[in-house]
């Protein structure tokens, strides 16, 4: 499907309708993966396993009756299934211990939902969707990675448009996605009213995609991007959106057709990968020691559980409801965030029943030495049994 860049007028949205926005957020069933730690009690904060990234899903776009971008010489289908070949070749020859999954290796259409799907059903640690732009204007090139967010121009919004109008090629579109509609701009508006757990993960990756193509390709490094993606905002992993070059720019179109540019270009995405399966497991090892440090606090403290993530959460994020002093743990592989902080049981448990009004999943968690234990032994201790 043809993407072409065009200026459109800024969003402006009456309350009315960004009530109705808010309120169908939270008809989208995956938005619930991003908080599935709720169901996790304090047993499960005390595991320290160093994260080791084990499973990546490479997205090739498009495919089938779906196009994507028409070029001269091949489609952006067939242009974006032998880089992503190449990348999960590069990748298992280099991580011999990284299982590469593809949502496709033929000329096959695959539903976003349904890439989403192979994703979060092999349980990725890393989802890469490969894809190429195109622009009315061919002088317009270069490369550039996106990760899930809410648009911050109106040229990253158009992007995200014409990606996620592959959803047209499906049947029964609007009932899959909620009546998401992605040729207009206000269903965008949930993409600003979600919080994205893998942001910090996403945006690492990311970087390091642009880095390598810096280093290896030399086309022109048209930086990270934020923008809503369905299948992205479907995934429940770190995952990044990859524009590989322009192939409505004729320079880039003949480097994107060609052997030497697509090795290249997957060379640069293997490389990335590499470099930040490096990076994440060097922190997590580094996090677990840190862990592991012994206090001479015996103080022992009860705080009322919130939330739990893979990622960070930021603090001010509206998912906390304007709670002030939300703190943060940082326990084996996962963040766990708490409101409160009471030395006597029966005070945390009156605030938990306060809390339980905005979190209804709320439970009481039990700290020494600033690492959790189990609420049973904490009453004991204090004699509060």
């Amino acid at each position: 499907m043809k993407r072409l860049v065009k200026a459109n007028e800024n969003i402006r949205l009456d309350m009315g309708m960004q009530l109705k926005i808010r309120a169908k957020l939270y008809t989208f069933p995956l938005l619930f993966m991003l908080f599935v730690g709720f169901c996790n009690g304090p047993a499960d904060a005390q595991k320290k396993t160093n994260y080791q990234l084990r499973r990546v899903v490479i997205d090739a776009g498009h495919g089938g009756h779906d196009p994507g971008a028409p070029g001269s010489i091949r489609h952006e289908k067939d242009l974006v299934l032998k880089i992503a070949l190449k990348v999960g070749q590069y990748i298992k020859k280099h991580h011999p211990d990284v299982k590469v999954i593809y949502t496709r290796k033929t000329d096959t259409f695959i539903p976003l939902f349904k890439r989403a799907e192979i994703a979060n059903k092999n349980k990725a640690d890393l989802f890469i969707s490969i894809h190429v732009n195109a622009n009315e204007n061919k002088r317009v090139r270069g490369t550039e990675t996106y990760v899930m967010g809410m648009h911050k121009s109106q040229s990253n919004l158009e992007v995200a448009k014409k990606e996620n109008s592959a959803i047209l090629y499906e049947e029964d579109y609007s009932k899959k996605y909620e009546g998401f509609d992605p040729k207009s701009a206000e269903s965008y508006i949930i993409f600003s009213l979600m919080q994205n757990a893998f942001l910090e993960q996403s945006l690492k990756f990311a970087s390091a995609v642009q880095e390598n193509f810096d280093q290896s390709t030399g086309l022109k490094n048209r930086g990270v991007k934020q923008a809503g993606f369905l299948v992205l905002y479907k995934t429940s992993m770190p995952r990044v959106l990859i524009e590989s070059g322009f192939i409505s720019n004729p320079e880039q179109e003949k480097y994107l057709n060609s052997d030497q540019g697509q090795k290249k270009l997957a060379h640069a995405i293997g490389k990335a990968f590499g470099d930040y399966k490096q990076k994440i497991e060097q922190h997590s090892v580094m996090l677990a020691s840190d862990s592991l440090q012994a206090d001479t606090s015996t103080t022992i403290t009860f705080k009322v559980q919130v939330a739990a993530s893979s990622d960070r959460i930021p603090k001010d994020s509206e998912y906390f409801k304007g709670h002030e002093n939300v703190q943060e743990h940082h326990l084996g592989s996962r963040y766990k965030y708490t409101l409160g902080s009471f030395e006597n049981y029966d005070q945390a448990r009156a605030f938990k029943k306060k809390v339980r009004k905005d979190f209804p999943g709320a439970f009481i968690v039990a700290f020494k030495n600033e690492q959790t234990i189990p609420v049973k032994k904490a009453l004991s201790e204090t004699n509060q049994q």
